[in-house]
């Protein structure tokens, strides 16, 4: 696991793998912290846990869709308050078994469904920490991202690809519908871009990105 510090109140836990790496996010917030993504069981979870023990605060947990690589931790968070956008909690509890049946080899500790205990549609924001989550359709339709106000970071999740020699990720939805969401990107004030597997980016890998589409 490496643990990389972003700006003043992130910190990033990239879990190495031979495959493609996976990234959690957790911001230290003012009144609460906030994890982004759970991984891939108790294990992935267990560094995120440990960096915590002396911050007495709520842990918000936010899962940015339902791919199995996202939300295997929920569990070992599950007296927390998780978050996802709607359609993400319908498809965990639709697809669990079968995305358990061909990726089981990746779990990595204990792993057991526990689905999203708020859910929203369109937005949802904390003001007392300037976190903002919303609804960016793309890589898969549940998908949502965070945006740090204070510190102008952005949490993407698989809508950017897994590296930078495929940074367009694969699209479950209309391909008008993942371009939209990156022109949304384009408006929103930020400059610096955490996906859920490729490298810290600057927001200029969006202009790229739609210059490739």
């Amino acid at each position: 696991m490496r643990i990389e510090k972003i700006k003043n109140r992130g910190i990033l836990f990239t879990h190495i793998n031979p495959e493609w790496n996976l990234n959690i996010y957790l911001i230290i917030g003012k009144k609460q912290n906030y994890i982004i993504d759970t991984g891939l069981g108790s294990l992935s979870i267990a560094p995120i846990n440990e960096y915590l023990k002396n911050h007495n605060k709520q842990t918000i947990v936010i899962n940015s869709h339902h791919h199995w690589d996202h939300i295997w931790g929920n569990n070992s968070l599950r007296n927390s308050t998780i978050i996802s956008h709607k359609l993400c909690s319908e498809m965990i509890e639709s697809k669990w078994k079968d995305m358990m049946q061909k990726n089981k080899q990746y779990c990595y500790g204990e792993v057991e469904m526990y689905l999203p205990n708020l859910v929203f549609e369109n937005e949802l924001y904390f003001p007392e920490d300037k976190i903002r989550l919303f609804h960016t359709p793309g890589h898969t339709l549940d998908s949502i991202s965070v945006l740090d106000e204070e510190e102008k970071v952005l949490f993407v999740g698989d809508n950017i690809g897994d590296s930078m020699d495929e940074i367009i990720p694969s699209i479950y939805c209309d391909k008008d519908v993942y371009i939209s969401t990156m022109k949304k990107y384009k408006e929103i004030d930020f400059d610096t871009c955490i996906s859920g597997h490729n490298i810290v980016l600057k927001k200029e890998v969006i202009g790229k990105i739609l210059s490739m589409m």
